[in-house]
């Protein structure tokens, strides 16, 4: 090769270089003739110039709702927007925009086979504050999905029908999941009802092994295809699909005709593996496949509402991605950033140290947390008061039983016991070690929400916090089906002084 051919190839790869490091995941996928067809994020911009709207929210104090919009383009969302737009209230993730212009937004999933747990069948919706986390030291926030909450699109413009292909990808939270029905994000049908073998294509993240598994104990990395989740040809075990201990994982799906794949890696560092790439499943209805075109998050396509997740990111594209723009898309994720930051705000609290929680509610406010047996309650505790009553309205804090990032309560007069959400009663339970005790018993404490102390948030249900009601304590959320999550005094409800132990 001749040094002037050699310099103008030199020079064409690094035009090249510069054009992958400032375009986006969807700049990417375009320029390997698969381009998005939805490109969701309450994180960032997914195109280079993009901004415009990521995500709607709407507070709980007047139900009025902003838009979040990039910093700038093709940047991380401004979070102090949202923060100041829903200061002193809650705020709920209402829509998720999708980016590529084709108007595939996200909202509230409506009941299908399953159906929500809304009064009006819908499901519910994210909180705004659930999923903290900094994309190169750059504050934003990730959809924080409960068991009931989902979004969807029956009517989405140019998904792929039938046996067309497709590729997806989504950025998740590699520690938040259970076996629930489903959490996915892809393809669905447009009824939200189970119409057969075949008629999705979704990554889904969990430990569910009703219909598949992958190597260890999960979670896995597998594509609900209706009927069956896969993680490999068959509906059983595929060795080569490995259990997954990324704190942010970058999972891929994608298929065509009598061809499809699972990708996965870490979005924090390194490349994407392949953890299965062949033919379709070997059974009825899978090859060819009816995909109906719909797009669903956190939930299956029937609106299957049992499992839990977190997600920040992720694209639908039309056509087969190759291996080679999956992985500079991974390589664009890994350079966004994605690092964790803290969960808890307002007054900060000492793991070991004793503390008692004084109600602010006027009128209430010479009252604690306590309990009688186990239930948890709010009680008049003074000096005065015997020692028994005194041990009953303190707590031990302690590192969260479910997250490390927040905290449990444990009871001074009964140890080994702690506070947690049972059916949103909140209630005072021996530690059974399960992973569902500690999610049920971990809290995340924030700046008081009426401007005194703290209010505290349930971890694995960020729409609800600690509410004394009728001097009874309840994981409430702002306005709900429950007499609990009434919104009048809610704010004041939810917010205690946190105090020394009276014990």
């Amino acid at each position: 090769m001749s040094s002037q051919s050699s310099i103008k190839r030199a020079c064409i790869i690094a035009v090249g270089l510069v054009a992958t490091a400032i375009a986006g995941p969807c700049d990417l996928y375009a320029s390997g003739d698969t381009p998005c067809i939805a490109a969701h994020s309450t994180t960032r911009a997914l195109y280079s110039a993009y901004t415009g709207n990521l995500y709607q929210v709407q507070r709980g104090s007047d139900s009025a709702t902003t838009n979040i919009t990039p910093l700038s383009a093709g940047g991380v969302a401004n979070a102090a927007a949202q923060d100041a737009f829903c200061a002193g209230t809650t705020c709920l993730i209402t829509i998720i925009y999708d980016q590529s212009g084709r108007g595939n937004h996200l909202t509230q999933a409506p009941p299908g086979g399953f159906s929500g747990p809304e009064a009006n069948g819908y499901d519910h919706l994210a909180s705004a504050i659930g999923a903290p986390i900094t994309l190169n030291g750059q504050k934003a926030y990730g959809v924080f999905s409960s068991p009931g909450t989902g979004y969807r699109n029956n009517a989405a413009s140019g998904t792929a029908t039938g046996d067309e292909p497709e590729g997806m990808y989504a950025v998740l939270d590699g520690t938040h999941y259970n076996g629930g029905c489903c959490f996915d994000y892809g393809n669905a049908e447009t009824s939200s009802h189970d119409t057969g073998n075949g008629h999705m294509e979704a990554i889904y993240f969990g430990d569910s092994t009703s219909w598949g598994s992958g190597a260890g104990s999960g979670p896995w990395i597998m594509a609900d295809l209706e009927n069956g989740l896969f993680s490999g040809v068959s509906a059983g075990n595929n060795a080569g699909d490995p259990s997954i201990s990324y704190r942010f994982v970058t999972a891929a799906v994608k298929g065509e005709p009598n061809q499809w794949a699972i990708r996965g890696g870490n979005s924090a560092s390194g490349g994407l593996s392949t953890f299965y790439s062949g033919v379709r499943p070997d059974v009825s209805g899978y090859n060819p496949m009816s995909k109906e075109g719909a797009i669903i998050l956190g939930i299956g396509g029937d609106n299957s509402i049992s499992a839990q997740g977190t997600f920040y990111e992720g694209v639908m594209t039309s056509g087969y991605p190759s291996d080679a723009t999956e992985n500079a898309v991974q390589a664009n994720i890994v350079a966004a950033g994605y690092a964790v930051t803290s969960l808890t705000s307002g007054p900060a609290l000492t793991v070991g140290s004793a503390i008692s929680l004084r109600v602010t509610t006027p009128g209430y406010n010479t009252r604690y947390i306590a309990h009688t047996g186990t239930t948890v309650n709010t009680q008049v505790v003074t000096s005065a008061n015997t020692t028994a009553i005194k041990e009953q309205a303190s707590w031990t804090v302690r590192t969260g039983l479910g997250n490390s990032g927040c905290f449990s309560f444990e009871s001074v007069d009964t140890p080994g016991s702690y506070i947690r959400h049972y059916n949103f009663v909140l209630l005072l339970n021996a530690n059974d070690g399960s992973k569902q005790f500690g999610e049920d018993a971990t809290f995340c404490p924030m700046a008081g929400l009426n401007g005194q102390g703290n209010s505290i948030r349930s971890w694995s249900y960020p729409t609800r916090f600690m509410r004394h009601y009728d001097n009874v304590l309840y994981a409430a959320s702002n306005g709900g089906t429950d007499t609990f999550d009434a919104t009048a005094s809610f704010i004041n409800d939810v917010s205690f002084v946190v105090s020394a132990g009276f014990a």
